[in-house]
């Protein structure tokens, strides 16, 4: 790291070895013995299951084991949990939606997992669960959002009447009533922020193996975090103490979010692997994916933003339905309460907000965290919600913002939501965006599309993100036998370049070459736990608990190299640029590597040493608000419908940026999910029977490189004054800010045809129809 330090655009350590096939992902591990399991689904989106016959499946060829639901409970296997619940303003909790990893009684969405099969061969296991006997009584589904909550809609749990489970609100309601009542205008809008399926190149997988003598599992699965995963396994599911399970994650194809959860795979695989006492392994099929894997967003919001007579703002009132899915996943419920409504306020000078969010069950695969989740849905919310406020007031939509942007000099900030902002210099980062796009050139690109017979739209969107995660995060470091040095994370990469990242900054603390540096990650038994990764939160917690460890390396190996060189502890100096301990004032030295491999030598033979090794936590007290502003242009064939992005701008503030090459392809991914939400993802499901009707990519369009612009992302640094390393976070950042900032632009291009609101996902038919009936009004 002499050579580069931080901050410098280092390729990423890892990718040679991924690139030429190196990678080792989880359908990629094999344990001696092991059989492979099916999951049999159900057809149906609701039913109530009247009888199942597996007397013949059991009897077929290579058929090991099957289970239903009933044999699970009779085992006394637990459900999977809700981690996140929250309280209705009435104080009544989360409505019970109890999850066992296989049905019983009733499915409540197609690709419910019915019973699990095991056999020899993963041919068998499917041929047996083919001839499994299954009598349903298939009752009427609710999987509309839109209309779930109205009477007589099919209940989804009894628990939650009018299929809802919360109502949760927060804010000031009193203060936000009397400013909406006296404001000079309040803008309303209704959007749409539809049900996206996460897609990552890598579907799941499990390897569970068990020993019967420690009563110990191994569960090799792709998963954000392992410990997670480990200590719902242990609690809540077998009723063990956590040392009795160890989750080993190797590469990971991908998260987004999706893969942070406990599935139910995780619990038919090791559940299996006890009652055969073989090693069971699971590997999704795509079309299944679509089927099981948590989906994203699917909010319906109605936002309110009052303004005085100068167009300030006074108040934001939002009420919001987040769809819920089948179930109440692990961290559902807070993803569009806490997590979501924390950044309502965004960038903006409220004087108060309040959001209502109901909770909506339906008939239709659970919905968690996906890419920014909650974030990306406040801000898509408030950024539609002011280019409808500046249309209605005749207010320069830029200008609108600028005035009530909360300027730098007012830092530290305290948000209307409770929030407090360290940094920041929203205009500025406005203003870079506007300029590199050539927002004032853009009237003669509207009129040279216009003779090309499209329609051009210009829109912007300033964003704010709330990263970090705590409480604690773990580190390790240790000094191998082979010279290197291995460092252990609690933190899991599933793509973001976390071992480059990792290596940069320990090589940089402790002055070992980046090429002597071993990120180890994805092993429970490896640290006592880990948070996982998500939130953008990895190298703001990570690096945190890396810097206090590698601290602590330093003050151990202070101890050492007095012995070493005989001198006083308070003699000795650290030296990182050199990686080298010397006594002050003299050319008496030692080098970390060489100094570790000497302590490990005396302590092999016997020989009272300092070792090096140390394994500390940090504590992550506040949260970071990385921020920015995203400028699409785009273009509409208004014969077709077809939307293409002309122009794309980013101006991004994730503090000190550690590898800007990295943060570049983070955003530059984030923004190509949020152009993908906002133009072509449509999850469908059929109304009569909760069939999911985009349950593969013949169906499901995700973006590809001929939709996307070229992305350019510019980095301003505001570094954070709340950790040392004064990073802000930057994984989900190019997710937050592209859809409001596409939509914003294709409302603008047809607004001259008498299109005021279109909602996502901006389809070409949905463009076409919206013209349409804009020209038949």
């Amino acid at each position: 790291m002499a050579k580069f330090g931080l901050s410098q655009s280092i390729r990423r350590v890892e990718d040679p070895r991924l690139l030429k096939g190196g990678g080792r992902y989880t359908d990629d591990v094999a344990a001696a013995g092991q059989v492979q399991g099916h999951v049999l689904r159900s057809p149906h989106a609701h039913a109530r299951i009247v009888s199942i016959s597996a007397a013949a499946a059991k009897a077929m060829p290579g058929v090991l084991g099957i289970w239903i639901g009933a044999d699970l409970a009779a085992a006394g296997i637990g459900h999977l949990p809700c981690l996140a619940p929250v309280k209705s303003i009435d104080g009544r909790p989360t409505s019970d939606t109890p999850r066992p990893a296989l049905a019983e009684g009733f499915v409540r969405h197609v690709g419910d997992p019915v019973a699990f099969v095991v056999a020899e061969t993963i041919e068998q296991a499917r041929d047996a669960a083919e001839a499994i006997e299954i009598d349903y009584d298939i009752l009427p589904a609710a999987t509309d959002l839109a209309t779930a909550t109205e009477a007589g809609q099919p209940q989804v749990w009894a628990s939650a009447p009018n299929n809802t489970c919360f109502d949760w609100h927060t804010g000031d309601a009193a203060k936000v009533d009397a400013l909406i009542k006296g404001a000079a205008h309040v803008a309303r809008l209704r959007v749409v922020n539809n049900r996206v399926v996460v897609a990552s190149m890598e579907a799941r997988a499990a390897l569970a193996e068990y020993d019967a003598a420690k009563n110990h599992w191994t569960l090799t699965t792709n998963t954000q975090g392992s410990w997670l995963v480990r200590n719902v396994l242990a609690q809540n599911i077998f009723n063990v103490p956590s040392d009795n399970v160890r989750v080993v994650t190797p590469d990971v194809g991908g998260g987004f979010g999706m893969k942070i959860f406990i599935y139910p795979e995780h619990v038919l695989t090791c559940f299996a692997a006890r009652e055969l006492k073989r090693a069971v392994k699971w590997t999704s099929e795509r079309t299944e994916a679509f089927q099981s894997d948590t989906h994203g967003r699917d909010n319906i919001t109605i936002g309110e933003l009052a303004l005085d007579k100068d167009g300030k703002f006074l108040a934001l009132r939002t009420k919001n339905w987040a769809g819920m899915g089948a179930y109440l996943n692990t961290f559902a419920p807070f993803i569009p309460t806490g997590a979501g409504t924390k950044v309502l306020a965004s960038v903006y000078d409220f004087q108060a907000i309040h959001a209502q969010v109901i909770g909506v069950m339906t008939h239709t695969v659970p919905v968690d965290a996906y890419r920014g989740a909650g974030r990306p849905e406040s801000n898509y919310l408030v950024e539609r919600l002011i280019d409808t406020a500046a249309r209605e007031t005749g207010i320069d939509r830029v200008e609108l913002r600028r005035r009530n942007m909360v300027p730098s000099s007012a830092m530290p900030y305290v948000s209307a939501m409770g929030q407090r902002y360290d940094s920041g210099e929203f205009a500025r980062l406005m203003d870079g965006a506007l300029k590199k796009i050539d927002w004032a050139g853009f009237p003669a690109r509207k009129a040279d599309a216009a003779r090309r017979g499209k329609k051009r739209g210009i829109g912007l969107a300033y964003y704010l993100e709330a990263t970090g995660g705590g409480p604690t995060e773990n580190a390790a470091v240790k000094f191998a036998d082979d010279g290197f040095v291995d460092v252990f994370v609690g933190t899991q990469s599933t793509g973001q370049g976390h071992e480059t990242a990792y290596a940069m900054l320990t090589s940089h603390e402790l002055g070992i070459p980046i090429e002597k540096i071993r990120i180890k990650q994805g092993d429970s038994d490896t640290l006592p736990d880990g948070g996982g990764t998500g939130g953008a939160r990895s190298l703001y917690s990570e690096g945190q608990a890396i810097l206090v460890t590698a601290a602590s390396v330093v003050e151990k190996g202070k101890i050492a190299a007095s012995e070493h060189l005989e001198a006083s502890v308070a003699d000795i100096e650290f030296t990182p640029k050199q990686g080298s301990f010397a006594v002050v004032g003299t050319d008496r030295a030692v080098g970390i590597l060489e100094l570790a491999a000497v302590q490990r030598k005396k302590a092999a033979a016997g020989i009272e040493a300092t070792i090096l090794d140390a394994q500390e936590t940090a504590e992550i007290k506040s949260h970071t608000f990385p921020n920015g502003c995203h400028v699409a242009e785009v273009e509409v064939d208004p014969e077709t419908g077809i939307v293409s992005v002309a122009g794309y701008i980013v101006v991004d503030d994730v503090g000190h940026a550690l590898n800007p090459l990295i943060v570049r392809g983070q955003v530059h991914g984030g923004v190509t999910q949020g152009i993908g939400q906002a133009l072509l993802e449509r999850t469908a499901y059929d109304a009569g029977s909760g069939q999911l009707l985009s349950a593969s990519f013949m169906d499901y369009a995700l973006p590809r490189a001929d939709d996307l612009p070229a992305i350019d992302v510019n980095l301003v640094e505001v570094p954070c004054e709340t950790n040392p390393l004064g990073v802000k976070g930057a994984g989900e950042a190019g997710a937050v800010g592209s859809p409001p900032a596409v939509m914003n632009a294709l409302v603008d291009a047809l607004a001259d045809a008498g299109v005021k609101q279109i909602d996502m996902p901006a389809t070409p038919e949905a463009v076409w129809k919206a013209l349409a009936a804009a020209k038949a009004a």
